[in-house]
């Protein structure tokens, strides 16, 4: 399958996990079904599509361990040092949404809910956002007939820049900290052309905002 769709692995779990955070909230489930039922959905897909160009390889453990403790700082920082800072206009309006959790009331108190999501945030995620955002469109931008001829990091400067915007974009209210995060994570990728890197860095900066999540209570950052 692959073979004929080369894009089908790195976008497939992508597009199933944006679908799932459209629909998990309509399926009627408790938090912790819903939970259980995305990270089974999300396992599945990767391993059924993504399991040939994945690689867990890491060139600088310590070195992406520290980038994403940084990018983690820089996400929390705006709105410890100016509290309210997202939840001014430029951040929350009609346009990027609203500062606030999409966690259900019920899920804050489940612990079976916070262990599925903080697995679906730490492990899972950075898998299939790296897979698409650093290993395949900035690729795919520069070459779409044949993406997989250019080298991971290998970036043009619209490649680079366009993967960027698109990903702060991901983020609604936080796109600024998104942008800022997803061009440290490009340039990461553009110097260490390592995808397990890329995963692990991500990996690193979700699994510290979760942690402070649970201990702070702030939930709009989940």
């Amino acid at each position: 399958m692959s073979a004929r769709f080369p894009s089908l692995p790195y976008v497939a779990p992508f597009a199933t996990f944006m679908a799932l955070l459209w629909l998990g909230p309509r399926l009627g489930l408790t938090p912790w079904a819903e939970a259980a039922l995305r990270v089974a959905i999300l396992v599945a897909v990767l391993a059924l599509c993504s399991r040939t160009v994945l690689s867990f390889r890491i060139v600088r453990p310590l070195a992406s361990f520290g980038v994403g403790a940084l990018v983690f700082v820089l996400w929390v920082a705006p709105d410890l040092l100016m509290p309210g800072w997202h939840h001014g206009k430029l951040f929350s309006n009609g346009i990027f949404g609203t500062f606030e959790t999409s966690t259900p009331l019920a899920g804050t108190s489940d612990p079976v809910f916070l262990v599925l999501r903080t697995m679906r945030a730490a492990i899972l995620v950075p898998i299939i956002e790296e897979l698409f955002w650093r290993a395949w469109l900035p690729r795919w931008i520069d070459d779409p007939q044949d993406f997989r001829r250019i080298p991971l990091g290998q970036y043009t400067r619209a490649a680079f820049w366009i993967t960027a915007v698109l990903f702060a974009s991901e983020h609604g209210a936080l796109w600024d900290v998104g942008l800022v995060a997803g061009i440290i994570y490009n340039e990461w990728m553009r110097r260490t052309r390592s995808l397990g890197d890329l995963i692990l860095a991500h990996a690193v900066t979700n699994a510290l905002l979760s942690g402070y999540v649970l201990m702070s209570g702030r939930w709009e950052y989940w």
